[in-house]
């Protein structure tokens, strides 16, 4: 769906503002958290989500950077082509060839004068005087001399010429690999500026979004699950508005909660933390992965009034220590008129997760109350499964809460709230990292970090 950045926006608002899931907190401690804990700290300047005019800004520059590389590139083919180089090295190798041909030339003169001097020392009889003979041994010396001498000029010109050519192939070569490097450059920079349009797309398709109750989940399950072993928790989601919404996607994840001894900060991984999910429902039999691959639940139109019940199980690692967990829903809708919207007060429940071999500790007995007991919840008619129009019970079971009523609170009140709630809120922002808009989350990120 087009409004999958409205989710990856909470998102990041909730990982850079821990305070936004502490109002979870009171249900895993007594104590409530101090009005300063509440308050949403200032802004730091380099979290403030780009305007408009600043990703038109950033498409135009993504742009004319993509367009420059390819203008030098196609000089650079250009000049492969025609075998165009530095003016000095081409005359410097036109100069070598020059002089490997005088070269040659004058190798062959000297060799003539060589057999020439030879041929005349020869002819030379007993008759002929002594300075004839003399003079004859002299021209035949300074001819090999000369012979030599040429030999000597034609290896330096030919070393030349070798050094030319090599200095030339070179420059070829430098040519080729900077076609290359500017092809590779090229690519990055055809992805940055897909990247620029998609923001600005997405920036555009959330401008037209809204946020608003129009879909409500509630979300269930058992308040103690055990690591190695799935527990299946139930989810209602339901058509809240006062119209049909044509394309409903859910959002579900978990994650445990951070241990004491634990440090978490802004780069802190939270997979480490993530809790397996797969869900199922009375259309979709198998259980389906909620992964990159099935990064949504998919639930389709979904007439007024009308709820889909999900089955979700969670899997914690054998190998998972003790401690608490979270999950979590977000729904967002798309109508064919091209409304569209998400709320961003999903559902969440807590939950004990206990080691591998673990057993769960008995409940202790309540205590009675002298005060007005709560009213039981209703036990009206569940409706059909399904996004068939029907409607039915969408309270919560005491085992479950949604995004107006306590989630589980476990074992976490033992914690105590003035330790535990700053690194919950970021374990929990972290988790919600870890599902619905991760994807979208960590692109920008790798963008930004191939700038």
């Amino acid at each position: 769906m087009k409004i999958r950045r409205i989710l990856a926006t909470a998102v990041a608002a909730a990982v850079t503002t821990p305070v936004v899931f502490l109002s979870a907190a009171p249900a895993f401690a007594d104590t409530k958290p101090s009005p300063s804990s509440t308050q949403k700290p200032a802004q730091n300047e380099d979290d403030k989500p780009p305007t408009h005019q600043e990703l038109v800004e950033a498409v135009a520059k993504a742009q004319a950077k993509l367009d420059a590389l390819e203008a030098e590139r196609k000089q650079v083919l250009k000049d492969l082509k025609d075998d165009t180089m530095d003016p000095a090295l081409k005359a410097e190798f036109l100069a070598a060839q020059e002089a490997v041909k005088l070269a040659d030339e004058a190798k062959k003169t000297a060799d003539q004068k060589v057999v020439t001097a030879q041929a005349a020392l020869d002819a030379l009889t007993e008759a002929s005087t002594e300075e004839e003979r003399k003079l004859a041994e002299k021209d035949l010396a300074d001819a090999k001399k000369a012979a030599e001498d040429a030999v000597t000029a034609k290896t330096a010109a030919d070393l030349r010429l070798g050094k030319a050519r090599t200095a030339c192939d070179d420059a070829r070569v430098a040519l080729a690999r900077k076609a290359e490097l500017l092809r590779r450059d090229i690519v990055l920079a055809e992805e940055e500026l897909a990247q620029a349009e998609q923001d600005l797309e997405d920036f555009e398709e959330l401008s037209e979004c809204v946020e608003d109750d129009a879909v409500r989940i509630d979300l269930s399950g058992p308040e103690t699950i055990t690591a190695g072993q799935p527990a299946v928790f139930s989810m209602r989601v339901t058509n809240a508005s006062d119209r049909t919404l044509d394309l409903v996607d859910v959002y579900a994840n978990a994650s445990r909660l951070i241990l004491p001894g634990e440090d978490i900060d802004e780069d802190t991984d939270f997979t480490k933390w993530s809790i397996p999910v797969e869900w199922s429902s009375a259309d979709v039999l198998e259980w389906t992965p909620v992964s990159d691959e099935f990064e949504s639940i998919e639930v389709g139109k979904l007439a007024k009034g009308a709820h889909y019940d999900v089955k979700l199980r969670l899997t914690p690692a054998a190998d998972s220590p003790a401690g608490q967990g979270m999950a979590f829903a977000y729904a967002e809708y798309e109508n064919n008129d091209g409304s569209c919207g998400m709320a961003l007060d999903g559902a969440h429940v807590g939950f004990d997760i206990l080691a591998k071999g673990d057993k769960p500790k008995p409940t202790p007995t309540p205590t009675p109350s002298t005060s007005t007991p709560a009213p039981a919840p209703s036990t009206g008619n569940t409706g059909s499964t399904g996004n068939t129009g029907s409607t039915g019970n969408t309270n919560t079971t005491q085992q479950g809460g949604s995004s107006s009523n306590p989630v589980n609170n476990g074992t976490l009140a033992a914690t105590g709230a003035n330790d535990v709630l700053p690194q919950l809120g970021l374990a929990a922002a972290g988790a919600v990292a870890l599902g619905a808009g991760a994807v979208f989350v960590a692109r920008r990120r790798k963008a930004g970090t191939q700038a």
